[in-house]
């Protein structure tokens, strides 16, 4: 349960403001919110498996300190990447607008696409090879789809006006202090 509670929250902080929200966002303004969900469902399960698998062989390669050590400063970048802040490119907006077939099919591709390398991807690697797999996988599954899910609703409630500031400020926080959390547990 410890694996599964930290990586949700870990992951759904990691969501804020990043651009898969805004993808998100974009999706649902065409298409009904459970079948956006339901898409962003299928390739969180399938990219964040793949991630605690590669989190999981790291973590049983490297020992305990200096995984420690690495996963603190991945955190603190996290932060720094989430200060930096995520933006849709326009060749993705236009994905996502023109996508016409199958719904489900278009925002499942598109998502799984843009979750390769992702830091969501990235930090779900990092928690795997501090916890087990089946609680990360499943938390970070949870925090992802229940950020984006979030991203929908307000903004179809509050249109484009989303304090994207103090989302993005507040997600860096939560990340800079896992990450000097995890620093201070590997020197103590």
């Amino acid at each position: 349960m410890e694996a599964f509670w930290i990586s949700l929250g870990a992951i759904f902080l990691a969501e804020l403001g990043d651009k898969s929200q805004l993808m998100a966002m974009t999706f649902a303004t065409r298409y009904k919110a459970w079948v956006v969900l339901t898409g962003i469902t299928v390739a969180t399960t399938v990219v964040h498996l793949g991630s605690v698998a590669i989190g999981g062989l790291i973590g049983d390669a490297l020992p305990t300190t200096a995984i420690s050590i690495v996963a603190g400063l991945a955190f603190i970048g996290f932060a720094a990447w989430t200060l930096r802040g995520d933006e849709l490119t326009e060749e993705e907006s236009r994905k996502a607008q023109r996508a016409t077939r199958s719904a489900l099919i278009a925002v499942t591709v598109a998502f799984f696409l843009s979750e390769l390398g992702d830091k969501t991807m990235l930090a779900t690697i990092t928690l795997a090879t501090q916890y087990g797999w089946v609680g990360t996988w499943i938390g970070s599954t949870v925090g992802m789809v229940a950020a984006d899910a979030l991203a929908i609703v307000v903004g179809r409630m509050l249109g484009r006006n989303l304090p994207e500031k103090a989302v993005r400020y507040g997600a860096a926080a939560a990340f800079a202090i896992f990450g000097v959390v995890m620093l201070a547990d590997a020197f103590l």
